[in-house]
């Protein structure tokens, strides 16, 4: 049975998402939850950017 590797349970089916750019294996419930993650952070630092008034590309 596979792990994932982001809880260390064996599950059926692992899912490759990337977090942070780097590739991983999860089970679904640990690939939603880093899509989650990823897109807080995208957003959050979208905002900061704003209250800063940075202007470069990203």
């Amino acid at each position: 049975m596979p792990v994932c590797k982001g809880c260390e349970n064996d599950v059926d089916l692992l899912v490759s998402v990337k977090v942070n750019g780097k590739a991983k294996k999860l089970c679904e419930d640990c690939a939603d939850r880093a899509r989650e993650e990823a897109e807080i952070a995208e957003q959050s630092e979208s905002v900061v950017q704003g209250m800063m008034g940075f202007k470069g590309r990203r």
